[in-house]
């Protein structure tokens, strides 16, 4: 959601949870810091508890930069320094701090939702707005538990908040419950909430056209991870490098072509006796309610308007979390891990940040005429200490003819260094290392470029993803000309080479899969994907165990759940085993 500066004070005044363990905090504030007796029975009364919500995202989970970290360094194709990506990187998720709050500050969030919609459903106030502001609280509501049993597996279910229900304990439910309260709560969500339309809608927040998005996308995960095992989805990927001799003599890294690598689909735990046919009925059906317009209208940004700080309430951006600049509570580290923050207010020279980025196999996907390759990475920059030599480093290692003049290997570049980069008159460099990646320019338009909390934006739903999930569905149900034509939807947009001829079912769930690791790069979406196809271990270990910035990606079985906290299983009765090999 969009946190405008001047409902600061009120979300202050709403409050969040103090957060140690799940079960501490349950005991030690059973009551919040939302204060049902404190709130005026007005529509301004249960505005301030809905914000209290929101805030949840940013005063607890996004501001100590444990996210997006816990839902995005652990994916093939995400790289980046080793002190940065550290536990989470390498796979040893139990020793990884930051995954306590995957944990707690979902559930701290449920908590005050329901908190939130009790007090609410006992207000005299417009039934509008009373409804509004619960199905505002049942998406929230929804969204964590969905991040939550994605992450863990089977999950505590909270009926009710701790101080109604006086129940510090819950035992895990199996997933196919939880999908079932996920779904429940985004289907009355989906009918309570304003449309986008409506004169009393707030620009910035979830509304119906957001739930019916998400249970497409609820939909969609379920039935892939129902898919049978052995279905094939093929993914470009392999060893990052191989070596050759440079004309020196010296040993020196290349980067390898990615190779199309076929993968048969591993049973995913929890979803075995679901039917897939019908979720993927469900996920067409309420993907194409949203895009023929039944809860409001969407459609895509221009790619110029995609990622602009002036556009983050266009109809595209369905969900997400934007900072406060400069504000030391309402902050996230998205700016500063993407892309980084400058010596000064608009300086061509970054003085740290910029850390996380992709692999070259996933700048290959692309046609070279792709803007989110063109205008989405970055292909020349320049930190702080290169002023001195007039450095500069570019990407990919692929251009360095046309950038030096010469080679990879130092070789004369037919035609020598084009006029661009010869205008330019720096001094290029490339490192084989996390400091050369596929760095996204999605975060890059804030406010203030020279400050570590600026006004950054994480989507968490896009109406591009409703139109894949749209395409993801139809195919699976054996409908290809129509998968075809809302893929290329999407890749119109960015100026990407469109189809012309339906591929085979299996060819196009591939296509689909890998559009999806195209469009959503830097979204905390990739691990998902891979889980819920049931190909991450194999797309993981197809790397070969290091990355390109030497970042282990060796996995195991373990890997393919979140381990729970320690303090949760050594607190909470109603819990005695942790995930599969994290005892």
């Amino acid at each position: 959601m969009k946190f405008y500066h001047y409902i600061i004070p009120v979300l202050i005044a709403a409050g969040t949870l103090t957060t140690t363990s799940c079960n501490d905090w349950l005991e030690e504030k059973p009551e919040s810091m939302i204060q049902p007796k404190n709130v005026p029975d007005t529509e301004d009364g249960a505005n301030q508890l809905v914000t209290g919500v929101y805030s949840n995202w940013l005063d607890d989970m996004f501001r100590w930069s444990e996210f997006p970290r816990v839902l995005e360094l652990d994916a093939d194709y995400i790289s980046g320094p080793d002190w940065l990506f550290g536990n989470m990187g390498s796979g040893n998720f139990q020793a990884e701090q930051a995954l306590d709050k995957m944990w707690k500050g979902p559930y701290n969030l449920i908590n005050d939702a329901n908190l939130a919609v009790r007090t609410i459903q006992g207000m005299s106030i417009d039934e509008a707005a009373k409804n509004n502001a619960i199905g505002e609280c049942y998406f929230q509501e929804a969204f964590a538990y969905f991040l939550l049993v994605r992450a863990y597996g089977p999950i505590p279910y909270m009926a009710t908040d701790v101080s109604a229900s006086g129940e510090f304990h819950h035992a895990r439910r199996p997933v196919a419950e939880i999908y079932d309260h996920i779904i429940d709560l985004l289907t009355k969500a989906s009918e309570m909430m304003y449309k986008r339309s409506d004169k009393n809608y707030k620009a910035g927040h979830v509304s119906a056209g957001s739930a019916a998005g998400l249970l497409a996308k609820v939909y969609a995960t379920m039935a892939s991870a129902a898919m049978p095992a052995g279905t094939e989805i093929t993914v470009r990927t392999g060893e990052p490098y191989r070596t050759a001799t440079d004309v020196n003599g010296n040993e020196v890294k290349l980067y390898r072509t990615a190779s199309a690598e076929v993968f048969k689909k591993q049973a995913v735990a929890g979803y075995e006796n679901m039917d897939s046919k019908a979720l993927y009925e469900k996920a067409a059906e309420w993907a194409k309610k949203v895009i023929d317009g039944e809860y409001g209208a969407y459609e895509l940004s221009s790619y110029a308007n995609l990622w602009s700080r002036q556009h983050r309430t266009d109809s595209e951006m369905m969900w997400g979390v934007e900072s406060t600049s400069g504000d030391a509570t309402y902050q996230t580290a998205v700016h500063t891990y993407y892309s980084g923050y400058k010596k000064a207010q608009g300086s061509q020279f970054l003085n740290s940040g910029g850390w996380i980025g992709c692999s070259n196999n996933w700048y290959q996907l692309f046609d070279d005429q792709d803007l989110r390759i063109v205008k989405g990475v970055r292909h020349v920059w320049r930190y702080y200490y290169q002023e001195d030599y007039n450095g500069a480093f570019y990407y990919p290692q692929s251009w360095s003819g046309k950038v030096t003049g010469k080679d990879a290997l130092g070789n004369d570049y037919p035609g020598g260094q084009d006029k661009v980069y010869k205008d330019m008159g720096y001094n290029f460099q490339y490192n084989t290392s996390s400091e050369c990646l596929a760095f996204t320019t999605k975060y890059d338009d804030v406010s203030n470029d020279a400050i570590t909390n600026p006004d950054s934006y994480w989507p968490f739903l896009r109406y591009a993803d409703v139109l894949l999930i749209y395409a993801e569905a139809e195919n699976e149900l054996g409908n290809q000309s129509e998968a075809m034509t809302y893929l290329n939807m999407v890749r119109k947009r960015s100026n990407a080479t469109l189809m012309t001829t339906p591929a085979s079912q299996t060819s196009m769930r591939s296509i689909i899969l890998e559009e999806r690791a195209k469009e959503f790069a830097c979204e905390g979406d990739r691990r998902w994907d891979l889980i819920r196809w049931g190909i991450y271990l194999q797309a993981m270990n197809a790397i070969g165990g290091r990355d390109d910035s030497n970042i282990n990606k060796s996995r195991t079985e373990r890997n393919l759940l979140y381990p729970i906290p320690v303090d949760e299983i050594n607190t909470n009765d109603s819990i005695n085993s942790n995930n599969p090999g994290w005892n």
